[in-house]
């Protein structure tokens, strides 16, 4: 393959240091890291590449995701199925790591190549580990779709599940790649990592990490990734120091606010970023070319090993569990404030129809008259938009006709 020639986007790229890694057997110690050994070649599709306009590799049409079986027990079966690999099996375990509400989930859906993870603008859509399982030809790669990492002061103030705090570094512990992702759109925290992030990966730096900046089809003024880059990197990528020259000055308004956290060493509170990155993506996770080629990095760095989960698997959940997230994932979108987080969910019927359509009837208990009131909605418009939405997806999901019938009721 011929040398990239000097154009304005590969001077920008060698001026950032910009390569796609292969992984190498190079020694981490824990407490420190260093780059893979330099048997690599330039990366086409990453980095600036979506910044600085320039082809995407072809790939062939991916075969669409598995469907998800209808009932617990059959996906059960599926699941404990032993994995049908071929004899050159490859595997990868990651785990995606970021501030909440930084797009995770969508990130994890467009991956996935169907919806099964709920997405929300609220925070704490995620309240616990989740995993999928993307298959293609011989590789594998095992996705944990992680909650936002939070501050155990944090967790206590807002009366949050203990998993939010515990899943994500029991994640760490099996991770073969951590993608740290960045909503490059919110000014108030996209000028530093998460400060629960950097505890995270300062804690496992023997793992390999890779940067996605994320929602840069929000941002109108491009060169701001130039200098995002600089910071969350800390001037490193891949091993290999570079300089991006300030354009404009960034106020004290816009750096994002401290957060309160006793556990954090004063040294991690002042970091704003990561000299261990082997790699940055710069997407929006809609945009599915963008993603695809994320996801083909992921399966490109798989290693020889075998597989954890037959092709027919695309997320450990069970269907309850799935339908349950997606309708809670409803309340969040259309509920004010507070009140979606106080709705108890119980599901009463779960049944295959004569024709073969999925059944479903959920509770929803709340506490209120008042939040009574306003999930039914004037004249019943709330809530059969709600079923409407959620049944919507249930059908992607399940790939079948999916009944959903929603009651709300005061809880005793």
């Amino acid at each position: 393959m011929a040398a990239p020639s000097r154009t304005a986007a590969g001077w920008v790229r060698a001026a950032l240091g910009i390569w796609r890694w292969s992984r190498g057997s190079a020694a981490v110690t824990r407490g420190s890291c260093a780059a893979p050994p330099a048997r690599c070649c330039h990366g086409q599709g990453s980095a600036l590449d979506h910044l600085l306009g320039i082809a995407k590799p072809g790939y062939d049409t991916a075969p669409p995701a598995p469907a998800v079986a209808l009932h617990r027990d059959k996906q059960a079966v599926l699941v404990a199925l032993p994995p049908n690999m071929p004899e050159n099996s490859r595997i990868l375990r990651v785990v995606i790591l970021g501030a909440p509400n930084a797009g995770k989930s969508t990130l994890s859906n467009q991956l996935l190549g169907r919806k099964v993870f709920p997405v929300s603008k609220k925070v704490h859509t995620t309240r616990c580990q989740a995993l999928g399982v993307i298959t293609e030809e011989e590789a594998q790669v095992v996705l944990l779709d992680t909650p936002g990492l939070i501050s155990p002061a944090k967790r206590k103030r807002h009366n949050l599940e203990q998993s939010l705090l515990q899943d994500p570094w029991r994640s760490m512990e099996d991770a073969d790649l951590v993608i740290v992702l960045v909503d490059v759109s919110d000014k108030w925290t996209r000028g530093q990592l998460n400060h629960q992030v950097t505890k995270c990966l300062s804690q496992f730096p023997q793992v390999p990490s890779i940067l996605v900046m994320n929602k840069v089809d929000c941002l109108k003024q491009k060169s701001v990734l130039l200098e995002l880059t600089a910071a969350l990197t800390e001037g490193v990528v891949g091993g290999r120091e570079f300089r991006v020259k300030q354009t404009f000055p960034v106020s004290k308004s816009q750096k994002a606010p401290a957060e309160s956290d006793p556990e954090a060493s004063e040294g991690l509170r002042e970091r704003v970023g990561w000299p261990c990155f082997q790699e940055i993506f710069m997407l929006s996770a809609l945009n599915q070319e963008d993603v695809e080629t994320l996801k083909q990095y992921l399966l490109a760095q798989a290693q020889p090993g075998p597989w954890e989960f037959h092709s027919e698997v695309l997320t450990s959940q069970t269907p309850q569990e799935i339908c349950a997230n997606i309708i809670r994932e409803k309340l969040l979108e259309h509920l004010p404030q507070e009140v979606p987080y106080s709705v108890h969910q119980e599901t009463k019927l779960w049944e295959e129809g004569p024709s073969g359509e999925l059944v479903i009837l959920q509770d929803l208990l709340v506490s209120k008259e008042s939040h009574l009131r306003l999930l039914i909605g004037q004249s019943g418009q709330l809530i059969s938009q709600l079923a409407q939405e959620a049944t919507e997806d249930l059908r992607n999901i399940f790939l079948c006709d999916v009944q959903l019938r929603l009651s709300v009721k005061l809880r005793r």
